[in-house]
Order: structure tokens, then sequence, then C-alpha cells
């Protein structure tokens, strides 16, 4: 059966930046641990420092994983919009290049999930 449209229907997307009071969604994955099943998306402030991230934010939404307490922080790969990146810490997430929805994924060397089952 055909299916006529009766109107204009115009997309008005309420996930723009201007709807996050000052914040942007940044969303973070942590590769090869999907104990925590899908990345997590955080409105943060463009100015927050990436640093506070790791040491702030991450934590609340990653820490109950086991391995955690583990990370080698110096050695973690970090890809920013599906580019490698090298993130400095002490910068804000705009500095960084951090914008409005960007997928930081991380991937911790030599931890690979519980028993290296990648969970």
């Amino acid at each position: 059966m055909a299916v006529t449209a009766i109107g204009d229907y115009p997309a008005r997307p309420r996930d723009g930046v201007e709807n996050f009071h000052g914040n942007q969604m940044v969303i973070v994955g942590w590769d090869h641990h999907l104990m925590i099943d899908a990345p997590m998306a955080f409105p943060l402030p463009p100015g927050m420092p990436f640093g506070a991230l790791v040491s702030e934010v991450m934590p609340v939404a990653f820490s109950a994983h086991p391995e955690w307490e583990q990370i080698d922080w110096s050695t973690v790969v970090w890809q920013l919009d599906g580019e490698a990146f090298i993130p400095d810490l002490e910068a804000s997430l705009e500095d960084n290049g951090v914008g409005h929805k960007s997928l930081i994924r991380f991937v911790t060397p030599g931890l690979d999930g519980i028993g290296g089952s990648g969970s």
C-alpha cells in the first residue's frame, strides 16, 4: 500500500550543542572491555582539562571493571573521532580537538578484559 505525505515534516534535531547549556556531548569507549557494553556519553564543558576527564569523569563510568586500577596510563592508546591522537592532559577538551559528539576511544595494552575475554 502506498503512503502519501500530507505535509512537510521539518527535522529538528534535539541533540545540537545549543541544547546542552554550555556543555558538549563527549562519548568515551574502552575497547576490549565489554563488561561495560557501550561507550558512555557525558555532557562536559569544552574548557575542562583532558586530565580531569581521565581522573574525574572516566572513573565514574569505568572503575567498576576489575582491570580499571591496573591501567598504566602512560601506555594507553587513544583515538579521537577515528584518528589516533595523543591528548595533552593539561589542555582543555576543546584545545585537544574534542568537539560536540566527539568519540574518544582508548585501548589499554596488556589489559584485554576479564581473563583476556574482552569483557
